[in-house]
């Protein structure tokens, strides 16, 4: 009996010490998630991974990607305290966090910090042959698919219309995702639209493989035009033969896509994280053709807001920052 009585004590205390670790291993458990964009676009698909990367590479961190509008909505999350990091375009986000270029008599959202400049993300302006549509000029007076709400890529709509004498007004304007736009470019619902991301994106693949398309380029003068009057805007070119269809160069606008987080995140946090993406960058690699060019190298390139002080720990010891 007395033994009987003694297991039972023992078993007790065993389960009680058990069940004290397994809290204290819960507890210290950090959970950080990071906003993405559509699942149309680049920044579903890296962010996807990683996450994953970040949960398998930082001990006690659990990382999850969510889907959005991208860019201004991120930022706007990051506001709110809706989200600790998300992607977001270089130059929304600059105009975000001081509140000029197309984001004036905004408030100033102060609490973005950088943790990385990724790749570059190009803006393709995809049109149906069917449309007859040739130069940006053409699209007075079309149905154009230009961006989700809030998203980089409608700003970046605006911007390049605006350039070529063209308001929302002048277009017949739809605010679609990248994968709305695709259906609708498929079903013949719109004429053209706007995607902002690297490439290839799987929305425009998709598009090339059931309609004649285009991508309608910009003119060398209106590229330089933008380039000088506008931070964290480039000249690329999207290589021909990259979409079905499509076989010569296509002369484009770029920007970077950053990786932010807000001010509150522990910055012992944010460098793991920091540590971890430059780590076991190889691994975005697999997962979409950008990762190639996510580098250490131009890991601060088009960072217009100032850096997350555990990332800034990071890149001083790294010899990035001196």
């Amino acid at each position: 009996m007395l033994k009987s009585k003694t297991i039972l004590i023992l078993v007790l205390v065993i389960s009680l010490v058990m069940g004290m670790l397994s809290f204290g291993i819960a507890a210290e458990r950090q959970f950080v998630a990071i906003a993405t964009g559509g699942t149309g676009g680049t920044y579903y698909p890296l962010g996807g991974a990683l996450a994953q990367m970040l949960s398998n590479n930082v001990e006690g961190l659990i990382v999850t990607a969510q889907s959005g509008n991208a860019s201004v909505a991120n930022c706007n999350l990051i506001s709110r305290g809706q989200i600790e990091t998300a992607f977001s375009q270089a130059n929304t986000t600059y105009w975000c966090y001081t509140a000029t270029g197309i984001l004036v008599g905004t408030e100033p959202i102060t609490n973005l910090r950088g943790i990385a400049s990724l790749y570059p993300e190009t803006i393709h302006i995809v049109a149906t042959k069917a449309s007859g549509i040739k130069t940006i000029e053409d699209l007075k007076g079309k149905k154009v698919g230009v961006g989700a709400p809030n998203s980089g890529t409608a700003a970046d709509a605006e911007i390049i219309l605006n350039a070529h004498g063209i308001s929302f007004g002048d277009i017949k304007a739809d605010f679609l995702s990248f994968n709305e736009v695709a259906q609708r470019l498929i079903d013949g619902q719109i004429d053209a639209g706007f995607t902002t991301a690297g490439f290839p994106t799987s929305s425009i693949i998709n598009i090339a493989t059931k309609r004649d398309i285009i991508l309608v380029p910009m003119s060398a003068e209106k590229i330089n035009q933008l380039v000088e009057a506008i931070p964290y805007y480039g000249a690329t070119v999207i290589p021909g033969g990259l979409y079905k269809g499509v076989d010569e160069d296509v002369p484009a606008l770029a920007t970077p896509a950053l990786w932010l987080c807000d001010a509150k995140l522990s910055p012992t946090i944010v460098y793991k994280m920091t540590k971890a993406l430059w780590e076991h960058r190889d691994i975005l690699e697999k997962v979409h053709s950008q990762g190639k060019n996510i580098t250490l190298e131009t890991a601060l390139d088009g960072i217009g807001i100032p850096l997350h002080p555990g990332a800034e720990l990071y890149y001083k010891e790294v010899g990035l920052i001196k």
